[in-house]
């Protein structure tokens, strides 16, 4: 098994969980048994992890939601799923791997699925671009999207982006266009549309597959208009105080629920979602069952009705937002 990639505000756990891997490599090395050290060196960890992932500042739920070792789209595709094939290209010469999606079942519910594909490793993440897709990924998504809307299936969307790909490329390609055709295309889409930030939800990259019906956040996933270094950077000039920035942009899911720009947080295990993937896979699960039963029961005409409603309340909720608080206006 990889070793765990453990962040600065885990130090407290580092001693002990080379204390709980020497036991472990103990026990596997000789007929000792070791199992009463070893349940109680892991109900400690367990203890403290819980203390810290309990207390996050905005800046350290960046960090975990960008941990390297954080269930990505395909991860949780591949566990929530019964069936499922992944559909490949924009039909326009390209098909970008920042971008994923197919068609796939839930129990008895056949579902189109896309999202953001982050790497494991940087030859992964030089191949997947990081997460961050271009004209052509935002133009996939169209693609399949309105193959869901043709043939009835619910879409379910997955964003984890630090943002659009913003390359020269990318640019004379129409990043800027394709993503405001998804924001059109998707408000007209008969069929619903729930949308998960289950990792970093980073500004029109995320919004690009997030107009949403249900929108959906992991605990320490963050959704933001711009990643704290770049507000940092326009606002102050210096990226050293992203963690004033985050404080300011509200980003977590905490914050945004209170909101009420988000409708519903998703618990995560203790010490995020990467020390449980399985455990988180079957609360995604769970949670998107839950959507789609209420979802189907509105009508075409009233399921665009509501979404064009919740829009305007999140406009509203914004505006706002910005007017009590001078550092989240535009």
């Amino acid at each position: 098994m990889a070793r765990r990639v453990l962040l600065d505000f885990e130090k407290p756990l580092v001693e002990l969980e080379e204390q709980i891997e020497q036991i472990r490599q103990l026990a596997r090395d000789s007929e000792v048994d070791v199992s009463q050290q070893l349940l109680q060196l892991e109900t400690l960890a367990t203890r403290r992890r819980e203390e810290i992932f309990s207390s996050l500042s905005p800046a350290q739920k960046i960090q975990v939601a960008r941990h390297p070792q954080r269930p990505s789209t395909l991860d949780y595709i591949q566990v929530i799923t019964d069936e499922w094939i992944e559909l490949h290209g924009d039909r326009r010469g390209n098909d970008d791997r920042a971008l994923v999606g197919g068609v796939g079942r839930i129990g008895d519910q056949a579902v189109v699925l896309l999202g953001h594909q982050k790497g494991r490793d940087m030859k992964e993440n030089v191949a997947r671009n990081f997460g961050m897709a271009s004209p052509g990924g935002y133009r996939k998504a169209m693609r399949l999207m309105e193959h869901a809307d043709r043939f009835r299936l619910p879409i379910l969307s997955f964003i984890d982006t630090p943002g659009a790909y913003a390359g020269v490329k990318a640019e004379e390609e129409g990043q800027g266009e394709a993503i405001a055709v998804n924001l059109r295309e998707m408000f007209r889409l008969r069929v619903p549309i729930i949308a998960v930030v289950i990792g970093e939800g980073g500004s029109g990259g995320a919004l690009g597959i997030g107009v949403a019906d249900r929108l959906l956040m992991f605990e320490h996933s963050v959704y933001t208009v711009a990643s704290p270094e770049a507000c940092a950077s326009i606002l102050w000039r210096d990226a050293a105080k992203a963690p004033a920035a985050a404080e300011a942009l509200r980003i977590t899911a905490a914050d945004l629920l209170q909101l009420g720009l988000v409708d519903a947080l998703l618990k995560e295990p203790s010490g995020g979602n990467h020390w449980a993937p399985m455990q988180a896979a079957e609360t995604l699960r769970a949670a998107l069952l839950g959507q789609l039963a209420e979802l189907r029961a509105y009508s075409e005409s009233a399921l665009l009705d509501a979404r064009y409603a919740k829009f305007r309340r999140m406009g509203q909720v914004l505006e706002g937002a910005a007017a009590a608080d001078p550092a989240l206006a535009p």
